[in-house]
């Protein structure tokens, strides 16, 4: 763990607006800034409520964002962005919008392909047109941050960029888009929040300006998940379910995830689990394995999600599955779909996963990754 006077660099989107009825602030902004021509990028139900944004002059819409995108769909929405020749890019979903939104933010006319710009601050800048982000869920955290991800079919494994080109200049956090969000994948978006947070408060790169942020935020889904799942028309369950996303985002930049994600990932590359789903899953055995080489922090983690337990690794897991059991996310890969038969592949491929592997708290080897997938079967 860092200490205080580790060295730390904090990133933020240039403005951010959050609040319900937020949304119509984008065209607003967009207005005074003299943008004529805006991308929007977004799959097909947003697509069909972008007028809630109150954009103005020629608006172009990209409808045809998938769950885990892969190289095509972005090869379809750089294909998008050049014809549309916009001045301004907007990301209007999931993570998944957000995500391709940044890559075309930074690779639409330019002279870099995606495999160029790969791995950390490889983007060449700086960027020729403006971003905006506006979440309708709250998991992702992805318009607070710098990272993009996709999945390159051919290896079955997410290719992440990281660029500070990649910031938005504006984010715009409206809880009231998040009310249509169905119960199941409200409860399985509000646990990957919580679990980015509680992968960076218990990281090895876990920092004090950071852990302000992960506690909250593990707190605040702790406090609203469940009353979100229960009504989704709730708003202050869902403005707190959007402000833990938020603070997650803010922990994902200069902290990262860990262990959890890195499991987490072959689900969807492989079996195209929902990532928040596959996050929820896996969430409590990658806790409960990491509790003796953090248990204050563990310990902090369950009274954050109000769990009491007696700190060993048998209670720990036992709270954390029933908290996620609760909310009526599947706990089982059996029952989401995916063969015992595919579990060494897997393991495989979390194995290989070291810039998330690096960061966990406590080392976790392939024996060990392939340990949990079983149990979690």
């Amino acid at each position: 763990m860092a200490s205080l006077d580790s060295p730390i660099t904090i990133v933020r989107p240039h403005l951010i607006e959050f609040g319900v009825g937020t949304a119509g602030k984008l065209g607003k902004w967009a207005a005074g800034k003299g943008y004529r021509r805006t991308l929007v990028i977004s799959d097909a139900f947003n697509a069909s409520r972008i007028d809630v944004l109150e954009l103005k002059g020629e608006v172009t819409v990209f409808a045809e964002v998938t769950p885990e995108p892969d190289t095509a769909n972005l090869e379809k929405v750089l294909a998008a962005a050049n014809a549309a020749d916009a001045e301004l890019i907007v990301g209007f979903g999931g993570g998944s919008a957000m995500d391709l939104a940044k890559l075309a933010a930074v690779l639409a006319g330019s002279a870099q392909t995606l495999q160029e710009v790969v791995g950390p601050n490889k983007v060449h800048g700086p960027r020729k047109v403006a971003l905006a982000q506006v979440p309708t869920t709250s998991g992702t955290g992805s318009e607070a941050g710098i990272r993009a991800l996709v999945t390159d079919p051919a290896t079955m494994a997410k290719l992440a960029v990281e660029s500070l080109h990649m910031l938005a200049d504006i984010a715009v956090i409206d809880p009231a888009l998040t009310f249509s969000v169905p119960a199941r994948t409200t409860a399985a978006t509000g646990v990957d929040a919580m679990a980015h947070c509680v992968e960076a408060f218990t990281n090895r790169k876990a920092h004090p300006m950071v852990d302000i942020y992960a506690i909250q935020g593990t707190r605040l889904v702790g406090k609203y998940l469940a009353r979100a799942v229960k009504d989704g028309n709730d708003a202050e369950a869902r403005a707190g379910l959007s402000l833990a996303s938020l603070y997650g985002g803010f922990c994902l930049g200069p902290v990262n995830t860990a262990g959890g994600h890195a499991l987490a990932y072959p689900l969807g590359t492989r079996w195209h689990v929902a990532h928040g789903a596959a996050n929820a899953l896996i969430f409590p055995h990658v806790l409960a394995f990491n509790t003796p080489s953090a248990p204050e922090k563990t310990k902090a983690v369950m009274e954050a999600l109000g769990c009491e337990t007696s700190g060993s690794v048998t209670s720990v897991f036992d709270a954390a599955y029933a908290f996620c059991a609760e909310l009526g996310i599947e706990m089982k890969l059996s029952g989401l779909g995916v063969p015992e038969s595919d579990l060494d592949a897997m393991a495989d491929d979390a194995f290989a996963i070291r810039r998330l592997l690096d960061n966990n708290p406590r080392d976790l080897s392939r024996a060990d990754i392939r340990s949990i997938y079983a149990a979690a079967f």
